[in-house]
């Protein structure tokens, strides 16, 4: 990968910054075992550089082709994948999901004074029914199940959504009898609304998820190393994934060399079952960011993209105003949401160096990506550290990032 910090409008001093924080905030102090960072801008790479260990368990270093679990960055990738359809006319934003799952047709909302039941839970009628943008923006109604306290956390629960053998189509069929947690549209909480879309690209393609994706966004973008699964040849390249102790040591969550992602899984989940590369999800941001071309291969219109990463909350509002719930991969204040991307209301509203108009995501194992249309600026962060909100690397970046800018 050729690195041009002056093509990419940067001083390539204070970049250097970046590798310096990293390294002796968290590498040398074993905070984390090791770090990539790629910064591009005006489509040039202006910094790429890995640090320290990508398998701390076999002294293996990082390398720039080295293989992370990239989670929840998975949505983005999703959300785009169904929209693809979108602009093929199969679909739109209002419709009621019921119309492609028709097994949702009777769901209901939990209510504790309820009339009426349904999976032995008390229910009333949903204010409206719940459509397709509610699932691209978590508005959807449906849960993670990770609340211990809440009746219908606790259904999720017993159903055991993702275990072995679970495919997206059972997935939604047994969800079918479920309530939803609150009226759609009503509320923000992340939850498997953008696995659910997974599903949508499958009973409207007609194809299974992960050959939709092969064909229509990995193959085409020259993202040869993105994937459900990791490959025997591919394997060395692996990284290991660590959790914290409560004495703030780390201790190895999924080794790579029996990890669940050596072998192909029925459930392809679109909200966070995917494997990457920071080149491979450069070349996805970077389309996004050419307004969904790259290379001479559009994937999505310009204006597409535009409306994907606007603001879609009621009254132009932030998460704070909205969401249901502390956990998901972002601040709530400042921050909109949009199809399948959080979206920065500007330095002001989110008390963060950047710009209104940046859209992003990121994954549980703290890996993270930003792009931002008004300089250009594609950022992307690959470790893994469990849970993602252990550190501010997202903020920590952007203070390093954004005054090296130098045009």
């Amino acid at each position: 990968m050729k690195i041009n910090p002056d093509a990419a409008g940067f001083d390539a001093a204070r970049l250097t910054r970046i590798g310096d924080h990293i390294t002796h905030r968290y590498v040398e102090p074993h905070k984390i075992t090791g770090a990539q960072v790629l910064v591009a801008r005006h489509g040039h790479v202006g910094y790429f550089e890995s640090f320290g260990l990508c398998d701390r368990e076999r002294n293996k270093p990082v390398e720039p082709d080295t293989i992370w679990r990239i989670y929840s960055m998975t949505k983005p990738i999703t959300s785009v994948a169904l929209m693809t359809l979108y602009e093929e006319g199969h679909f739109q934003l209002a419709d009621p999901v019921s119309r492609f799952i028709p097994e949702w047709d009777g769901l209901a909302v939990y209510e504790p004074g309820g009339t009426a039941q349904q999976g032995g839970l008390l229910t009333v009628e949903p204010e409206r029914a719940m459509t397709v943008r509610d699932l691209f923006m978590h508005t959807s109604g449906l849960t993670y199940g990770g609340d211990q306290s809440h009746p219908v956390d606790r259904v999720y629960q017993k159903l055991g959504l993702r275990a072995e053998g679970m495919t997206l189509e059972a997935m939604v069929s047994q969800l079918a009898g479920v309530p939803l947690k609150f009226h759609p549209g009503s509320r923000w909480h992340y939850s498997f609304s953008t696995d659910v879309l997974g599903r949508l690209v499958e009973i409207i393609s007609g194809q299974r998820f992960d050959h939709f994706l092969d064909e229509r966004l990995f193959g085409p973008l020259g993202m040869s190393d993105t994937g459900f699964f990791v490959p025997e040849e591919k394997l060395s390249r692996f990284a290991a994934n660590y959790g914290r102790r409560r004495d703030k040591t780390l201790a190895l969550v999924d080794n790579p060399e029996t990890s669940i992602y050596l072998t192909r899984r029925a459930f392809l989940s679109g909200g966070g079952g995917l494997v990457s590369t920071s080149a491979d999800y450069l070349r996805f941001c970077q389309m996004l960011i050419n307004g969904g071309e790259l290379d001479g291969v559009r994937i999505l219109g310009r204006k597409t993209i535009e409306m994907m990463t606007t603001n879609h909350l009621p009254s132009g509002g932030d998460l704070a105003s909205l969401a249901l719930g502390a956990f998901a991969e972002t601040p709530y204040e400042g921050v909109g949401f949009g199809l399948g991307f959080a979206v920065g209301q500007g330095p002001v509203a989110t008390q963060t160096i950047g710009s209104a108009g940046e859209y992003y995501w990121g994954g549980a194992a703290s890996t993270i990506f930003w792009n931002d249309p008004a300089e250009d600026l594609v950022v992307i962060f690959m470790t893994q550290l469990m849970p993602s909100a252990t550190f501010n690397f997202r903020g920590q970046l952007k203070t390093l990032v954004y005054p090296a800018i130098a045009d």
